[in-house]
């Protein structure tokens, strides 16, 4: 029930204690501030760790060969290993069961692009028709690589969106007519953005077969990537997706012959696992940042705890005569427990609403490869308001427990 004469003790109280009061509430207040900020800039790593994955999918595997760099069973180092469209017909073959989506890629770095008087460098990458997916990409206009355009090698090209502005400006590209270095022509017939941003949509994609028969490639290629299924259970997922990887990597280490500890011959990459692993470091990047939130708090409460100890101290003989006169040990309680929720409650909320103005004037101006737009969420915010709650009461129960326990006679006699 609302007194105003309790809120009235209140306030004298505090106002006959100013300084002590208001160190008191400082130190609530930047707990929760400190909290704030440390969460805020948890979820910032969150998001930029999520900004990263987005470029491509998170259940995938990608595989690459380089030179080996050690001898094995007779064979010198320095071997330049090529993957071919044997190796990826046999890899779609044996694990048929477990892929989503696949392809494989031959690309050529700096790749002359013409359009009209317009011209630029970019990556050109010959690929298969699941690559869309396996990047991520989604068409603006237009179409992606068909299996029609691998079977007859069409002279098709889909650009990124960078492509699109710098090349053609305010034109529709759909059916236009690019040149590939200076000498062979492509008709355009799709546009894709990206979520990796404007170094992902400066590529232009050709059916893999056209791209070796421009580029002279024969066989070759130069990756392969592998999106698989996802199951029901995520660490499921994981283990699945790992003893892929690992098998693939044994596999072709049989095939070109390769030094087992020789871990730059072959590369096969698992965003699955590493996903896992950094998803992992960021949950306890996140339960540091709760523990030193909560132990910032806690020293605020022990502070709240002690001025209430010594108010109580102080008002010893006041107590004793309100209980001389009727008062029940559960309205004493409730005096002391409302003095030190409010002090409690009040210099949290500030410290929270400082904390949350505090991210939303830095969410802008902070944006790294790991860490874009720290804010406070609602989910935060809620538990942070629990929180100050829950401090209130604990700092007050000692001292709210203490005055109830004062007998009236005992308190008469204080000096």
């Amino acid at each position: 029930m609302f007194s105003i004469e309790s809120w009235q003790e209140i306030f004298e109280t505090i106002r006959k204690n100013k300084l002590r009061t208001f160190l008191t509430a400082f130190s609530v207040f930047l707990g929760i501030f400190i909290l704030v900020i440390l969460m805020g800039f948890s979820n910032g790593i969150e998001n930029g760790v999520t900004t990263q994955f987005e470029s491509d999918a998170t259940n995938k595997i990608s595989i690459r060969t380089g030179t080996t760099t050690k001898g094995y069973q007779g064979l010198n180092p320095g071997r330049r290993l090529q993957l071919r469209n044997g190796d990826y017909d046999n890899l779609n073959q044996k694990y048929e069961n477990n892929i989503e989506y696949k392809t494989a890629t031959y690309s050529t770095w700096g790749g002359q692009v013409n359009y009209k008087t317009q011209q630029g460098n970019y990556r050109i990458e010959g690929a298969n028709a699941d690559q869309q997916f396996i990047e991520n990409q989604d068409m603006v206009s237009g179409r992606f690589l068909n299996q029609a355009d691998l079977d007859e090698n069409n002279k098709v090209a889909i650009i990124g969106q960078q492509m699109k502005m710098d090349l053609f400006k305010d034109e529709d590209p759909i059916g236009k007519m690019i040149m590939l270095n200076n000498n062979v022509n492509f008709q355009v017939v799709g546009v894709y953005t990206d979520p990796g941003g404007s170094r992902e949509e400066s590529r232009l994609f050709i059916p893999l077969t056209t791209a070796q028969q421009v580029f002279n490639a024969g066989q070759d290629i130069r990756s392969i990537a592998y999106t698989v299924k996802m199951e029901e259970n995520f660490d499921q997922a994981v283990a699945t997706s790992a003893a892929m990887s690992e098998s693939i990597e044994q596999e072709l280490r049989s095939r070109f012959t390769v030094n087992p500890e020789d871990r730059s011959a072959i590369y096969v990459s698992n965003t699955l696992e590493e996903a896992e692993k950094i998803y992992g470091l960021i949950d306890t990047i996140r339960m540091v940042f709760w523990f030193i939130g909560i132990g910032t708090i806690i020293a605020g409460i022990v502070g709240v705890s002690n001025i209430m100890l010594i108010i109580v101290k102080e008002r010893t003989k006041e107590i004793g005569i309100r209980k001389a006169l009727g008062a029940l040990p559960s309205q004493i309680t409730g005096m002391i427990l409302q003095e030190a929720i409010f002090i409690t409650a009040l210099s949290g909320l500030v410290g929270l609403l400082a904390g949350v103005f505090v991210l939303e004037a830095l969410s802008p101006l902070v944006e790294t490869d790991f860490l874009r737009y720290p804010k406070a969420d609602l989910g935060t915010s809620l538990t942070t308001l629990a929180i100050l709650i829950i401090a209130g009461a604990l700092a007050g129960y000692i001292p709210a427990r203490r005055a109830s326990n004062i007998k009236p006679i005992e308190a008469l006699r204080d000096e």
